[in-house]
């Protein structure tokens, strides 16, 4: 099983950038590759929403996968259990830093590579869930910053 892990500071409180995080509207804005995300019945937030989740993998192979809310502790942790084609679970951890700041950690696990040819592309594998956390986390951290209207150090944008 693979395992990353990345965190970061965000120029926002905890309880902004949990709300920004949480609602699946923007989720195609800062989910690498996801090109839509719909709700699949009720309810569309918290523990046990469910949803229809549309990716290019690699930006070209187009998939469909469903993703679940399987923890859930307002403004503190968001974490989605991916199942389908593509599977794995991601978690968004919130802490406060201080005034108007916040630590955002994302994690992420995922099933290594089967079959041979799995076998022999293990680490293009880990090197790419690495680089689509990485740049999902920062693409959180810039939208999290713009939806609160600060940059960084929490100045007003």
């Amino acid at each position: 099983m693979g395992h990353i892990r990345f965190a970061s500071d965000v120029g926002a409180p905890v309880d902004a950038a949990f709300a920004y995080a949480e609602n699946f509207r923007h989720a195609a804005q800062w989910m690498v590759g996801v090109t839509g995300v719909e709700p699949v019945g009720e309810p569309d937030r918290g523990l046990g929403a469910a949803f229809a989740v549309r990716v290019r993998l690699f930006g070209v192979i187009p998939l469909r996968t469903t993703c679940e809310i399987t923890e859930y502790r307002r403004d503190a942790v968001i974490g989605y259990t991916l199942r389908g084609r593509v599977y794995g679970t991601v978690t968004l951890r919130f802490d406060p830093l201080g005034y108007e700041r916040s630590v955002l950690t994302s994690e992420a696990d995922y099933p290594p590579p089967r079959g041979m040819f799995g076998r022999l592309c293990h680490g293009l594998a880990d090197a790419a869930a690495k680089s689509a956390l990485r740049r999902t986390e920062s693409r959180l951290r810039r939208e999290i910053e713009a939806f609160h209207g600060t940059d960084l150090v929490g100045r007003i944008a």
